[in-house]
């Protein structure tokens, strides 16, 4: 049986699949974007793939703490987005 790699949500701080969560990543230049593949190199933070995790981590601003640096609308936005179409 093979081993499914946990992380956990900072809005939530709930223990998922990495699957089931988003990745918000910040680089070695400072820029924050939203990680579809999972795989971009720089300072992760995950977010559980529902609208209401990415909201109350927008009000908390988990991600300005975590990645120790302002996030973006637009990266709520995308990840808002992604969340929409994963529900579908």
């Amino acid at each position: 049986m093979k081993k499914i790699p946990l992380r956990k949500c900072l809005a939530t701080n709930e223990l998922c699949p990495k699957k089931d969560l988003l990745r918000v990543v910040k680089n070695n230049e400072g820029k924050v974007f939203f990680d579809y593949s999972s795989k971009a190199n720089g300072r992760g933070a995950y977010i559980k793939c529902s609208v209401e995790a990415i909201e109350l981590a927008r009000k908390k601003k988990v991600l300005d703490r975590a990645l120790e640096t302002s996030v973006p609308d637009e990266v709520y936005e995308a990840l808002l987005k992604e969340a929409n179409a994963r529900k579908n």
